[in-house]
């Protein structure tokens, strides 16, 4: 595992990471290989599972959500930009999209 100094410490586990069956879904297809959330919730070189199979931490790195691309979106999972924050706004209500707002992007691969 990479030296974890450099990042805040964990805000969360690491088995909430990927939750929503369609975001597990698109995991396991292949086709989802970013999460972003506000929190850090593993580091790099850590391991999770979902439905029995393994995936590895391999980047975490902050960013500005106004720096997303359409290639960023269908990395989360997403047709493109704008079907991710329409969905994002759903579910967090009362939120608005402000592009200087950092989050935490976990990279991940399938072991």
């Amino acid at each position: 595992m990479e030296e974890q100094e450099s990042y805040p410490e964990k805000t969360c586990e690491i088995d909430r990471l990927v939750r929503h069956a369609k975001l597990v879904k698109a995991a396991l297809a292949g086709s989802k290989t970013q999460q972003r959330r506000d929190g850090v919730y593993a580091y790099p070189g850590e391991e999770f599972s979902l439905d029995g199979i393994s995936f590895r931490m391999s980047s975490l790195t902050r960013e500005r959500l106004g720096d997303m691309t359409e290639e960023d979106a269908r990395a989360e999972g997403y047709p493109g930009l704008e079907a991710y924050k329409s969905l994002i706004l759903k579910m967090h209500r009362g939120m608005e999209w402000d592009p200087e707002h950092l989050v935490w992007v976990h990279t991940f691969h399938r072991v």
